[in-house]
C-alpha cells in the first residue's frame, strides 16, 4: 500500500455543502479524523480563495488506461463501434487500470463503477487482482463489476442470420465465437473468489453485461445470488434504439417488467445508460430503488441518443453521472461532464426541468450509492466520509463583480479539472495542484503507451476483418434482423 498524506485540517475560503439549496459558508476549517469529517468550524482571519464541495462520483466507466482513439476505435454507433474494440493491444492489467484511475482522480473523481472489459477471460482473476492493487495505490473507491455474458455473442437476435449477412472470408472467425454458453454457476463461484481481493477502496459487484447478452435463467440466478449475499449488481440497459427494438421483439410485455419478474430490480441494482427507457419503465425503476447512470458524453459520441432525465425526475428515479470511458474531450473531467448534463437536461425555453440541487445530488450522492452503497457520503458535514474536492474558486471568478454571486452558477459555467487544487478521499490527499500524488501517472502512462506500441508492432490489428465486421453489422441491423425482419 502507498503512503498517503492525511491532513488533520483543511482550511478553505468557502464550503458549498448543499449546492442549489443553501449558500456557501466560510471561511472554514474542516477537521478530519479516521477518514471522516470530525468538525467544521469558522476560520478567523484570511483564508485562501478556495472552495470545497463533496467529491463527485463516476457512476459508470470501463477503466481503459489507453483511450479508444489511441487504438483506432473511432466514435461510431455502438453496434458498429464494438467490433473496433478488438484493436486494443493486450496490456499489463495493473498499468491499464492504474493509469485510468489516476486520470479519473485528476479529473475530480473520488469513486467509480468499473465495468470491467477482460483482455483475457481465462485470466479474469489475475486481472481482478491487478485492478484491486491499482485502486489501492491510487486511493479512489472502485467497484469492480465482474462481467458475464451467455447469449448473442455476435449480434442481438439470430446468430445464423448474421452469419449469412457476413462476407465469406469473415465467417470462420465468427463461427469460432459461437462456442457453448458459459455457465452462470461457474461465474458466481468466480465472483466469490474475486471477493478475496476486496479492501476498503475496492469491492466486487455482479455484472450481467446487458439484457441482450445474458439469458433469463442467468439473470435470475444472479438476482438470487445478489438477494442472498447483499452484493450489488451493475449492468447496461437500453443504451441504443437497436437494443430497444430487440427488447420489444424478444419481450412483448416489456424488458424492464421482465427483469422485475426475474428479481433483478432492487436498490442493489444500478444500470448504465437507460437512453430508451419509457416513462412507465422509469417509474418502475423508481419504485424498486434502482439507480441509473446518465452517460451524456458517451451517448453523444456513440450516437446513442439522450437519456430521458425528465422522466426520471417526474418518477423520482435516482440517477448518477458516468463518463463510460468516453468523456467529451477524452480527459475524464467530471466537472465538465456535470455541466454537460446540466445544459442538456435543465430544460429548454422557459421550461425548468433539472435543478442544480438535483444535479449535484446525482453526481455526489446517488452515483456514490451505485458504487459504494449507503455510507453517508456525498456531503460535507460532520460524520460524513472525508471525500472532498477543493477547487481554486478565485481562478474562476477574477471578473465576477458581485461579491454574493451564486457559486453554484459559477461552478456550472466555468469549473474544469484545471481548477482542482486537492482531491481528498477518505481523509487522504490523492490529488494536489491538479496532479495525482499517490502514483506517478505520467510515467505510468508513458510506459503503457510504449507497451501498446510494442504490442501493436508485434501483432497489428486486422483492419480488413474489422471493416468487414462493421459492414456485416450495419447490414444486419439496417435490415431489422434484430427484431425478426428478413435479410435483404
Amino acid at each position: 500500500m502507498p503512503q498517503f498524506s492525511s491532513p488533520a485540517e483543511l482550511d478553505v475560503g468557502a464550503i458549498l455543502a448543499e449546492p442549489g439549496m443553501a449558500p456557501a459558508s466560510g471561511p472554514a476549517r474542516i477537521t478530519i479524523e479516521d477518514g471522516r469529517i470530525a468538525a467544521i468550524a469558522p476560520l478567523n482571519g484570511a483564508a485562501p480563495g478556495t472552495m470545497a464541495i463533496a467529491a463527485p462520483v463516476n457512476a459508470h466507466d470501463h477503466g481503459r488506461g489507453l483511450r479508444t482513439l489511441a487504438f483506432g476505435a473511432v466514435d461510431d454507433a455502438l453496434e458498429a463501434w464494438i467490433p473496433t474494440l478488438s484493436r486494443e493491444p493486450k496490456l499489463d492489467a495493473y498499468r491499464r487500470a492504474v493509469v485510468a484511475f489516476a486520470r479519473m482522480a485528476e479529473g475530480g473523481i473520488c469513486a467509480t463503477n468499473h465495468s470491467h472489459g477482460p483482455q483475457d477471460e481465462s485470466r479474469i482473476l489475475e486481472e481482478c487482482e491487478a485492478v484491486s492493487r491499482a485502486a489501492a495505490d491510487v486511493g479512489i473507491h472502485v467497484a469492480f463489476a465482474a462481467p458475464f455474458t451467455d447469449r448473442n455473442p455476435l449480434v442481438y437476435g439470430d446468430q445464423a442470420t448474421f452469419l449469412a449477412a457476413a462476407e465469406p472470408s469473415l465467417r470462420p472467425r465468427l463461427e469460432a465465437r459461437l462456442g457453448p454458453p458459459k455457465e452462470v454457476r461457474t461465474y458466481l463461484g468466480l465472483v466469490e473468489e474475486m471477493a478475496a481481493f476486496e479492501h476498503d477502496r475496492f469491492s466486487i459487484q455482479y455484472c450481467p453485461v446487458g439484457a441482450q447478452w445474458v439469458s433469463d435463467a442467468s439473470l435470475a440466478a444472479i438476482a438470487e445470488a445478489s438477494a442472498s449475499s447483499g452484493r450489488r449488481v451493475h449492468m447496461h440497459l437500453l443504451e441504443t434504439r437497436y437494443q430497444r427494438e430487440w427488447a420489444d421483439h424478444a419481450y412483448p410485455d416489456g424488458i424492464v417488467r421482465r427483469l422485475d419478474e426475474l428479481g433483478l430490480l432492487s436498490p442493489r441494482l444500478s444500470i448504465a445508460h437507460g437512453v430508451y427507457l419509457t416513462a412507465e419503465e422509469s417509474a418502475l425503476l423508481a419504485e424498486r430503488g434502482v439507480i441509473v447512470s446518465v452517460n451524456t458524453s458517451s451517448n453523444f459520441r456513440l450516437r446513442s441518443g439522450i437519456a430521458p432525465v425528465a422522466d426520471f425526475l417526474k418518477a423520482g428515479t435516482r440517477f448518477g453521472i458516468g463518463l463510460d470511458a468516453q468523456p467529451l474531450d477524452d480527459d475524464d473531467d467530471i466537472l465538465r461532464e456535470m455541466r454537460l448534463v446540466w445544459l442538456n437536461h435543465r430544460g429548454f425555453g422557459l421550461d425548468d426541468v433539472l435543478t442544480t440541487a438535483r444535479l449535484f445530488e446525482g453526481a455526489t450522492i446517488d452515483g456514490r450509492r451505485a458504487v459504494i452503497g449507503e455510507d453517508g457520503g456525498g456531503r460535507i458535514a460532520p460524520g460524513a466520509p472525508a471525500d472532498i474536492l477543493e477547487l481554486d474558486y478565485a481562478a474562476m471568478t477574477p471578473d465576477v463583480l458581485a461579491e454574493d454571486a451564486d457559486p453554484t452558477n459559477v461552478l456550472l459555467t466555468r469549473a474544469t479539472r484545471k481548477h482542482i487544487r486537492r482531491l481528498i478521499v477518505g481523509g487522504r490527499v490523492i490529488v494536489a495542484d491538479g496532479r495525482c500524488v499517490t502514483v506517478d501517472r505520467p510515467a505510468l502512462e508513458a510506459e503503457l503507451i510504449a507497451e501498446a506500441r510494442r504490442s501493436w508492432s508485434a501483432a497489428p490489428p486486422d483492419d480488413a476483418a474489422t471493416a468487414a465486421m462493421k459492414r456485416a453489422v450495419r447490414r444486419y441491423y439496417g435490415c431489422g434482423c434484430h427484431f425478426g425482419a428478413g435479410l435483404r
